[in-house]
Formats: C-alpha cells, structure tokens, sequence
C-alpha cells in the first residue's frame, strides 16, 4: 500500500478510494425549502425556534426517489458518494432517537438512511456519510462567531448554562447510531473544526470541544474499514479543500497526501433556485481531469430541491459528463499523476503503460509530447480507439522551410483537423514496456 502523509498505518487500506476517483456529494436538508446559501439561518441571523416553525413543517420530499438518484449517480460515472445527514442547521434525516428534530417527525415521515443508502449499494456505489460537528438547533451548543444568535445578548448570557460536555454525549451517541444501524459505511465525512477563529468574546470550536477522538474510536470500532476525513482536527484523515484546485500534487514530508477536491456545480452546495454561477460540464471534467492528473478524488456536489427532485440544470451536467465518463472512464479510474510533462493546455494521467493525454484546448493537426520518445508503442483517440499517427526525431531527414523540427526526445502527434465530438477530446498512449 502507498504510504501517504495524512494516513496512519493504522487505518485501513484507501486503496479503492485512490482507484474509484469518482464522487458525488449531495446537499439535502431542511435548507432546501429556502432554496438559497446553505448557510443562511447563520447569515440570516435566524433563531433556531423561527427557523424550526419555517421549515420543519413544511419538509416533505413527496418526488424523492433514492432509485433514481442512485440510477442518475450510475450514468455520470461516480463510484461512491457522500450524502448530507445532519447539516449545521441541526436536522437529522434519519430516525435518531437522540432528536426530536428529525426526517421521521415530518410529513415526509420516512427515513432517508434507510432508503437512500440500499439503492447506491445497489447500483455497485459506496457510501459515505457527511456529518455536521455544528449543531445550531442543539441547546447545549455553545454560543460562537459564526452561531446565528451570536448577536442575541440574552443568548450569549446563557452560555455558562450550556454543557459542552452534554453536546459531545449527544453527537457521539448520534455518530454510533449512524456506524451501526445502516449496513457498511465506506466513507464518513465530518464538518469542520474551525478552532483558529477567534471573536473576542468566543473561540471557534476544534477537536477538543468534539471530543474527536471518541467519535474516532467509535468510528474505528463499529466500521473498522471505514475511511476518514480530515475535519475532526486530528491532523490525519482524507484532506478536503472546497472551491479549490492546486497547482500541484500535495505532499508533506516527502510523502504524497491523500486528498479530495470538493467542488460544487454552482456558487452554493444546497439547492439554489436562483444561482447563476453555474460550471458547465466542459469545466467539471476538467476539474475531474484536473484533480486525477494531481493524484486526487474529485467529489462533485449536487443539491436536490425540496420536494426531493435533481433539477433539470444538474440532470444536464450529471448526463453530459456520464456520456464523456462512458467513453473516457480508464482515463480516470485507478489512474493518477505521470512523471512525464504535459503538453500547455493539457494534463496526463497514468495507468501502469497506459498514458492519457487530455487536451483541454484542441490545436490545430499537430501536439509534441516531451521527452517521451522511444517510449511509446501506439497511439490511439481513446473516445473511438482510432489510430493516431506520431513521428520522431531523424538525423538522416533533411530539414528544409516546409519540413518539422523535431527534438531528439520528442514526439510529433498528428491530430485529426476537426477536434473529436467530445467535450475533452484523451489520446490513450501505450508506453513500451519498461
């Protein structure tokens, strides 16, 4: 097993995280009536009673199917997916008997776990789970910077009444329920130490105040081969930057970095009526591209509406991508970074011999591979296995004003003139054996 930085020997192998690549997050809760910023009852300032009597009530996700949603999450190419339990805002959508403020005391009535959790299964996916260490709603969580009565004098007065230690029995007792009554959990996602913020009056919370290591310890015993994020501050697990993709492969140490890249379709994870900061498809794969090229998992965020329905725009960009997924997905499955440099406007990935080269910008007939001569066996446009020609370096050839230069240790790829009907056209390059 490849030794990263972030991963105790301890833990289990993420040999098949590395491999499958491919995630879907899903934002789901009670923020999904607002249908704006998934943080709102915080931005918003609203109350916890308020924002329970605006929206508490009126949850039922009458058109949720988990059939299609895993059959939808199938098409796009996704191999395991992490669903939204309990959000900051503090609703389960299970049946926790720790809460009265759940999935099952709504209309709705139903235990999302239980149904949405067996249909990805079903269609071949693992699972993860996403859990909230904010819980706005609780009573015993402690007033901060970023709660919505953080201005509400009489709120913050009440603080040395909240028990943190109560708080830490409630979401212990709530993780155990989740690693416990729902099969296998491939993947548990928690939500996030932020312990650095300081406001004067309050400190942001960390691993401490989560008593992380129990929720840990709980974890490794009921789901031993269940992977871990990064986000109880214990300083290992799966690192996870949001909105974010870096220039480069982390490392620290010397060793690689297990990573995911998180990315939502718009400006928001929740479902957002009115959000125009859409990505398109053609920009999502190559983040995907992006992230494999730089030896990371890319998990894509999708934010059903409230009465539990993918809409139309995210159906577009889960079809389109599972349509480049369908003809390029060895490009992406077990593939990671290449030793060789990419063309500009290009990355590779890497498959034991087989080299991928993803053209982001399409040139015109012609692409030099560097320093890769006499290495290739055959090239070929992986979306419909034709045949690429390439020549190398002759010293015999007789360079005039129409002839190429070609470096010693390069390769001139001779490209069709009409780019190929592919959003990001990948040339599947057979290395000679070594």
């Amino acid at each position: 097993m490849t030794q990263f930085a972030n991963w105790p020997t301890a833990y289990p192998s993420p040999e098949w995280f590395i491999q499958d690549r491919f995630g879907l997050f899903i934002h789901f809760g009670l923020f999904s009536i607002g249908a704006r910023h998934e943080w709102y009852m915080t931005t918003e300032k609203i109350e916890p009673k308020d924002y329970r009597k605006r929206y508490f009530d009126f949850f039922d996700p009458d058109l949720f199917d988990a059939k299609t949603w895993a059959a939808e999450a199938k098409k796009a190419g996704v191999r395991y997916m992490v669903f939204t339990t309990k959000h900051h805002e503090g609703f389960a959508l299970w049946d926790s008997q720790l809460t009265d403020y759940k999935v099952t005391n709504t209309s709705f009535k139903r235990d999302f776990l239980a149904e949405l959790l067996p249909a990805f299964r079903a269609e071949g996916i693992k699972v993860g789970l996403y859990h909230s260490l904010i819980d706005w709603y609780h009573p015993h969580f402690t007033l901060d910077g970023l709660h919505p009565q953080r201005d509400n004098q009489v709120e913050r007065a009440k603080n040395e009444q909240r028990d943190i230690r109560i708080y830490q029995d409630f979401i212990a007792g709530q993780v155990e329920e989740l690693v416990t009554n729902y099969g296998k959990i491939d993947y548990m996602w928690f939500d996030f130490p932020y312990s650095h913020r300081d406001w004067g009056w309050s400190k942001g919370k960390g691993a401490q105040d989560w008593d992380s290591e129990r929720l840990a310890a709980i974890c490794r015993k009921h789901q031993p081969e269940m992977l871990l994020n990064d986000r109880l501050g214990l300083g290992h697990g799966v690192v996870t930057p949001e909105q974010f993709q870096p220039e480069k492969p982390f490392e620290k140490d010397g060793l690689p970095v297990l990573w995911e890249a998180c990315q939502t379709m718009y400006g928001t994870w929740g479902y957002d009526r009115d959000n125009q900061e859409w990505k398109s498809s053609d920009m999502l794969i190559k983040m995907l591209i992006d992230t494999v090229s730089k030896n990371g998992n890319f998990l894509m965020n999708i934010g059903p509406n409230a009465r539990g329905e993918i809409d139309s725009r995210t159906l577009q960009r889960l079809h389109e991508i599972g349509e480049w997924m369908r003809l390029h997905q060895r490009a992406i499955y077990s593939c990671g970074p290449s030793k060789y440099l990419a063309p500009s406007d290009c990355r590779y990935t890497q498959n034991n011999n087989k080299l991928y080269l993803h053209i982001f910008s399409y040139p015109y007939k012609q692409i030099y591979l560097k320093g890769i001569a006499n290495q290739v066996a055959a090239i070929h446009l992986l979306n419909d296995g034709s045949e690429i020609s390439y020549r190398g370096f002759d010293p015999d050839e007789v360079i005039t004003s129409t002839e190429e230069t070609i470096q010693p240790d390069d390769l001139l790829v001779l490209l069709p003139t009409i780019k190929p009907t592919v959003l990001v056209p990948v040339l599947e390059i057979t290395l000679q054996p070594e």
